[in-house]
């Protein structure tokens, strides 16, 4: 069997050779965002495999948040979604790869706040204690797009600090298995609200199907995150973006995957967060012992020798861990014939 990579090479290729990708365009309209990842919408574009999507998204706040005076309460809801788009001849079973070629953010602003009862070291539904919440804060960033950099502006002082731009979708993923509809905060094995610096350009990400067409949604634009989004929010954008498909059939997997030349990744979304690690790494032992040929306890010995780990976020319903290991530590990937 070859690899995922192997397999998506040979289809971009082949591809290639016949025609030019064609390419789609959708602008959102505030009517047709949603606030779910389900299968039950009706798709707002229709895309072939090997097509690219150039689209929009708005910020996790619906662009409701533009000065300072303005509370959170404005926002008409969380994350909303841009999608969902119909891959053609995506079927359950298969896989759906999504390579990432362009993302810009899409203003001069982004926005990072303070929610009540939402975060890494505060109490919260899921850790409730006996002390005030912390308040309601906004901070607004001034985007330089000529120096792609973001200011942080403190707002008990006078210090401000430039932040590097690395623009990410925060959610991205399919309609969910077993008819559910799942809120666009939640990360899980459907994709979702990873909230993963590693979807952003260069990466192509990989989605288990689980429904006729995939349904893919993207939303939640982020202009640079900490590692863990320890706060809750990350440098919050709308973003402008440009990414193409490909269905990879009869291949299937059972949790969201990344890979660029150099990295092979695996997501884990779960609380707690020593299971979202469990789940990350067992997909990436199996990733290596399906495709690259080693045994499970020898892949297994590795990764505790090479293996890295990255804490994308401990804030949502389920937090999320990106487990990676470098290819330059790998056989070649198996291929047959």
């Amino acid at each position: 069997m070859k690899s995922l990579f192997a397999l998506l090479l040979l289809s971009a290729g082949a591809f290639a050779q016949n025609s030019q990708p064609r390419v789609v365009h959708y602008e959102v309209k505030p009517s047709e965002l949603k606030y779910t990842f389900a299968a039950s919408y009706p798709p707002v574009a229709r895309l072939k495999s090997g097509d690219i999507l150039e689209t929009n998204t708005v910020d996790c706040f619906g662009n409701a948040v533009k000065k300072p005076g303005d509370t959170l309460s404005m926002a008409p809801g969380d994350n909303p979604l841009s999608g969902p788009f119909f891959i053609e001849g995506a079927e359950p079973g298969d896989t759906l790869a999504v390579k990432i070629l362009e993302i810009k953010v899409d203003g001069n602003q982004g926005i990072g706040a303070l929610a009540p009862g939402f975060g890494a070291i505060n109490s919260t539904n899921y850790t409730p204690m006996l002390n005030p919440p912390i308040k309601e804060k906004i901070w607004f960033y001034p985007i330089d797009h000529s120096t792609n950099t973001a200011t942080f502006q403190a707002l008990d002082s006078k210090f401000a600090v430039k932040i590097p731009l690395h623009p990410f979708f925060g959610c991205i993923g399919v309609a969910p298995a077993g008819g559910e509809a799942r809120s666009s905060v939640v990360p899980e094995a459907f994709g979702g609200n990873m909230d993963s610096p590693e979807a952003s350009v260069g990466n192509t990400v990989y989605f288990p199907v689980n429904v006729s067409g995939a349904m893919l949604f993207l939303g939640d634009g982020h202009a640079a995150m900490g590692d863990g989004e320890v706060a809750g929010t990350a440098i919050e954008v709308p973003l402008r973006s440009r990414v193409q498909v490909q269905v990879i059939k009869g291949q299937k997997i059972s949790w969201p995957r990344f890979e660029n030349n150099d990295y092979i990744m695996t997501v884990g979304a779960y609380r707690p967060l020593d299971d979202a690690l469990r789940i990350a790494f067992t997909e990436l032992v199996g990733w290596i012992h399906n495709d690259y040929g080693l045994s499970e306890m020898d892949a297994y010995e590795l990764l505790s020798e090479v293996g890295e780990i990255h804490l994308n976020e401990m804030v949502d319903p389920n937090y999320v861990i990106v487990a990676k290991v470098n290819k330059k530590y790998l056989p070649p990937p198996k291929s047959t014939h």
